[in-house]
Formats: structure tokens, sequence, C-alpha cells
């Protein structure tokens, strides 16, 4: 099965933090549900997905397990809980108890602090996430690199994934610094990366479909085809790209891949790595 490894599902009024979701991006502004992008999904052959938190609130967390509980589409979820919290140790134990959560994902990139990867008190509560068989999803920009890979450093034996390629500059096509600082981590197979998000980071009204090829290229090459895993980023990837769009961004900028390879970039990786 084709599974899309990241998707966001909101119900506009509710989100707390809307701040992001600027001018440019209105089309954002309304509910998004599975029910709207599941027939998206299954026109491009994609059977299921991983829904993950744009909200920092366990409500979040519970809000998509219970979309889970409702839409088969949904294998998986990346939920959020405060790593930094006392209580850390007792709200993995409880979210343990949820078939369907994942992992768990921190909007590092909003954070003030470029080091926050390695603050004492979230790298205490990452600490605790293998007890529990949860993954953990880097959400980071090119500048946060160099500190995401001490970050990595601090826990081998913990389940990684890079979100969209940790967001190069794309639209600019600067390439060097951010390859450079993202191939340190082709040696840690703890750490897996997802293809997804890179339209948000091109020209939104001007991109090519070989905008993108450099950038996949160089995460191929340093993942490899064992560790990388398609996502879409709907609906945020909408003020740029359609479904169809994104899909076709990573399926012909990965054509000269073999058919098992494809297999895994656009399906079992994901699977190996939610354990779905």
């Amino acid at each position: 099965m084709k599974i899309d490894s990241h998707q966001h599902f909101w119900e506009f009024d509710k989100v707390l933090d809307k701040s992001w979701i600027n001018d440019s991006m209105s089309v954002l502004r309304q509910d998004f549900s599975p029910a709207q992008v599941q027939p998206l999904m299954f026109e491009n052959g994609i059977g299921g997905c991983v829904a993950v938190q744009a909200d920092q609130t366990e409500d979040e967390t519970h809000y998509l397990l219970g979309l889970a509980e409702k839409y088969s589409i949904i294998k998986g979820v990346v939920g959020w809980v405060d790593f930094r919290a006392s209580d850390i140790n007792e709200r993995l134990e409880y979210f343990s108890g949820f078939k369907a959560l994942k992992g768990f994902r921190h909007i590092v990139q909003a954070e003030k602090e470029d080091d926050f990867l390695l603050r004492k008190d979230f790298c205490d509560g990452i600490s605790l996430l293998k007890k529990y068989n949860f993954t953990y999803d880097i959400l980071i920009y090119p500048k946060h690199l160099k500190y995401a890979i001490k970050f990595v450093e601090k826990f081998p034996d913990q389940k990684f994934v890079i979100d969209h390629i940790a967001k190069p500059f794309i639209k600019s096509q600067i390439i060097k610094e951010w390859k450079e600082e993202l191939e340190v981590f082709g040696k840690y197979k703890n750490v897996y990366c997802k293809m997804a998000g890179l339209v948000t980071e091109a020209d939104w009204n001007n991109w090519t479909l070989s905008d993108f090829s450099s950038y996949i290229s160089v995460t191929l090459d340093i993942f490899g085809t064992d560790r990388v895993m398609f996502g879409s980023d709907w609906p945020v990837c909408l003020p740029s790209a359609s479904y169809s769009q994104v899909c076709e961004i990573i399926e012909k900028n990965t054509s000269f891949l073999s058919s098992e390879e494809k297999e895994k970039l656009w399906g079992l990786n994901c699977s190996e790595f939610y354990g779905l």
C-alpha cells in the first residue's frame, strides 16, 4: 500500500496558533478533514496516511486520535506532548495506551532558541520515548541542522525522521550549506527523512518540476532508498500546489528508481518506521 507520511487536519476555529497562516496562505483558513483528502489520495493510488500535529496541545493529539478511529485511511498519528513537563513519563505512559499513536513532534522551527533541541529538559523528555516505542519527527529549518546533529547523537537508539528535508531554500536554489550539514545524518541509521513540504519552500507561483531535482537527489544520496518516505504535507501544500501536483513532483524526480525502491519510498519505509 502507498502511504502518505505527512498530512494535517484541523477545525480552523479551534486552532490555537493561527499566526503562521498569513494572507498569502488564506486558502488554509478553513476546516480540513480526512473526508476531503481521501478521494485525492485514491486518485493517486495512495491508500493510507499518517496524521501529524499542527497545534501544540494534548487536545490536538486527542483530536487526531479521534479522527483515526473514524477514518480508516489514517494508519497512524504523530501527536504532541510537552517534553519539558515534570510529569512527562506519566504522560507518555498514558499515551502508550493508544494504538494509533506512533510518535510525537514539537514545532522546533518556531522556537526562539536556535539550539532548542539541546535544552536539557527537552532532551530528558526525549530520552523516554524509546521506553514506550514512540518515534520523533524533527521539524526544523536549515539553520537548526548543526544542533539537530548533536541532538540525534545523544539518542542512537531512538527513531527519528527529519520533516520536509529540513526546509531548504528551494525558491532561491541555495543548496551547498544545507547539503553539507544534512550529509552528516547519512551515518545515523536511526534517522529517516520525509520528502514532504518541498513545494512550500519553492516559488509558489512559478515552480517547475526541475526546481526540486537536485534536492531530491541529494536526499536520496544521503539517506538511500531505505530511509526516505513520501509525504504530501496536505493541506499546507495548497497555496502552491494541488495534491496531484505534489505527487507528480516526487514521481517525476524519482522515475529512475527501481520498482522495489519506489515501493519503499511510497509506503514500505513509512510503515516500517512508524510500525503501521
